[in-house]
């Protein structure tokens, strides 16, 4: 009978100690916060690791499918030896055939309607300079050889490819060489080294060689303009390019109501593809080098008489270079010029047309 009530007894006692200490059977709190935290820093690193890796690869896998879809129909690869191929698109017959060469970093694309308007009198071919739009250049660990003469996005090795991919082409001489900016550079060189292939020079915002010793201009050039490449370049690796193009808020600067919806994607492609990027940083960058190379070569082969268009404020600098030439000045010519009132510079290189074959015909 002892036992019997004892055993409610000790029942009743474990009752009375868990009603005076219930903390022993609950969880502490800052265990459970700890817990709690952990998990939600461990849910925000993931998040960060997703914003971080997702966008580049997906960013990859469209420019693979884009790189295919997206080249012009009419457009061809040549191949230029030394393991290079390089992008062509000519439209229109007949000669002489006028070559353009785009502004620095720019791909061909800013010739669309120049191209377009002129190639109803003759033929007109545009091309890609090795790295932009879609002449892909070598990689880092392959070489051409020719390195140990002109550097790397310089104006010597650019004409130079300019000058395989014409003879591979099979494009007839003599023809109009047309180039803006860097363009002009390349022209200039082109002509002081490949004179019987060139008719006519036409030369829209053209760079003095001189044009670093300004201390402004070479500040804003590499304190400034260079950086917000470089960034570009990073935001188009990264992916966040092609992020903020489907925001809305990056807007290729071929566009407009003329404007076919298969080139505004292409120029939209080339915004987020790193590697066109990197190339038109390393245009801007070697641009010195470039310029110093077309006043070697000015000094020691002199260029005879061509036909120039310029802008206002490279009126001086052209008179003084090429005394001889025609000189046809047109007010705010610059790079801009050619995709947004390209019908200044359709309407000469029609007149250069055709006042060409009028002499081609009389001979």
């Amino acid at each position: 009978m002892r036992r019997r009530t004892e055993a409610p007894a000790s029942n009743n006692e474990a009752a009375n100690v868990d009603r005076k200490d219930p903390d022993k059977r609950r969880p502490r709190p800052a265990e459970g916060s700890r817990v709690s935290c952990g998990s939600v820093l461990m849910t925000i690193g993931k998040c960060f690791l997703l914003i971080i890796f997702i966008p580049p690869f997906l960013n990859y896998a469209s420019l693979q499918r884009e790189g295919q879809m997206l080249l012009p129909k009419d457009g061809q690869i040549v191949d230029v030896g030394l393991g290079q191929k390089m992008h062509l698109l000519c439209k229109g017959q007949g000669q002489p055939v006028v070559i353009l060469d785009a502004p620095t970093g720019m791909s061909s694309d800013v010739w669309l309607h120049v191209q377009e308007s002129v190639a109803t009198l003759t033929k007109v071919c545009t091309f890609d300079r090795m790295g932009l739009g879609f002449s892909k250049r070598l990689l880092p660990n392959e070489t051409t050889g020719t390195e140990k003469v002109w550097g790397m996005s310089t104006t010597g090795r650019m004409v130079d490819d300019l000058h395989r991919l014409l003879q591979a082409a099979a494009i007839a001489t003599p023809f109009i060489l047309v180039g803006s900016e860097l363009g002009t550079l390349n022209g200039r060189f082109y002509s002081h080294i490949h004179d019987v292939q060139v008719s006519d020079l036409v030369l829209i915002d053209p760079i003095p060689e001189d044009i670093f010793e300004d201390a402004q201009w070479t500040e804003y050039w590499f304190a400034k303009l260079l950086p917000s490449l470089q960034a570009r370049q990073f935001s188009a690796a990264s992916g966040v390019s092609r992020m903020l193009i489907i925001l809305g808020v990056m807007e290729p600067s071929v566009r407009g109501e003329n404007v076919s919806e298969e080139v505004i994607q292409r120029q939209k492609y080339l915004l987020s593809n790193p590697a066109h990027q990197s190339a038109a940083v390393d245009e801007h960058y070697f641009l010195n080098e470039s310029a110093s190379q077309v006043r070697d070569i000015a000094k020691f082969k002199p260029l005879s008489s061509r036909t120039s268009m310029v802008a206002e404020l490279q009126r001086k600098f052209l008179e003084e270079s090429y005394p001889s030439a025609n000189h046809i000045h047109v007010k705010g010519a610059d790079r801009r010029m050619i995709y947004e009132k390209p019908s200044a510079i359709s309407e000469h290189l029609r007149r250069l047309v055709t006042r060409r074959q009028a002499k081609q015909q009389s001979q």
